[in-house]
């Protein structure tokens, strides 16, 4: 590793590492039909794509059934993706639902399906190009890798296990943790066994490097945007244009870490 390299690498799981759209729409539908009793198991023909279109709206996976919700009521993609966040409380309320209670059963069919056809859910996960030989490079090397994501750590481990990424369950921070993420960045500071620390956090939300940002005490974070993930063109400007956060390709990604600054 060169001088350049971190002493901490943290990076987000969906959208900078593996690309899970096909199943987040399937599990999504699922939960969907289940919660508001529908018998028809085909969706409509344009649903997925509208889904994965708006897929950068969401920031936990319980969101989902919610946005195939909206789709199906007749929201249009731009008011979506404008006032994502007064839609989703919304729908909640108008059903009479909570956040917890769908997250619940979304989790329910997840593990259901994994417990009965483990391989074809893990097939409709993808895995950019070149991310896992990067991983297994930097876990050779002195940078420390850890995991931190709004998906649950569980399903993290059993993906990347599935390409021979031996990741400990230490070093992977999901959904479980319930804490937002830079407080996790923040831990990860506290623990660190060299001083000082070199931390750069990678993430495809922007909104999450901005509360990164907004913490005085992580002003010495590296913060880098995936344009390849879940973003939008508007956000991926937002982040070109701020001096804090620097917008890097999939190609600079995997390759040596000393070419990204």
């Amino acid at each position: 590793m060169t001088a350049n390299s971190p002493t901490i690498l943290a990076l987000d799981f969906d959208g900078v590492i593996c690309d899970g759209l096909i199943e987040y729409f399937e599990v999504a539908w699922r939960t969907y039909c289940q919660i508001w009793y529908q018998t028809n198991d085909k969706p409509p023909d344009d649903l997925a794509l509208r889904f994965y279109r708006l897929r950068p709206v969401i920031e936990t996976g319980w969101e989902m059934p919610i946005l195939i919700k909206a789709l199906i009521e007749g929201f249009s993609d731009e008011k979506i993706l404008q006032l994502w966040t007064n839609i989703t409380p919304q729908i909640l309320a108008e059903n009479h639902l909570e956040a917890k209670t769908v997250s619940t059963q979304l989790d329910h069919l997840r593990d259901e399906w994994i417990k009965t056809d483990l391989d074809g859910w893990l097939s409709l996960h993808k895995f950019y190009p070149g991310v896992i030989e990067r991983l297994k490079i930097t876990l050779e090397s002195s940078t420390q890798l850890y995991i931190v994501t709004t998906k649950e750590g569980r399903f993290v481990q059993q993906l990347l296990q599935r390409e021979g990424v031996n990741l400990p369950p230490e070093m992977i921070f999901g959904k479980e943790v319930k804490r937002p993420k830079y407080e996790t960045l923040r831990q990860l500071i506290d623990k660190a066994n060299t001083q000082p620390v070199s931390l750069w956090f990678m993430e495809d939300r922007l909104k999450t490097l901005q509360l990164v940002q907004q913490q005085s005490d992580l002003d010495h974070v590296k913060l880098f945007l995936a344009d390849w993930g879940y973003n939008t063109q508007p956000e991926r400007e937002a982040g070109k244009n701020d001096p804090r956060i620097q917008l890097i390709s999939l190609s600079h990604f995997v390759q040596d870490f000393s070419t990204w600054l």
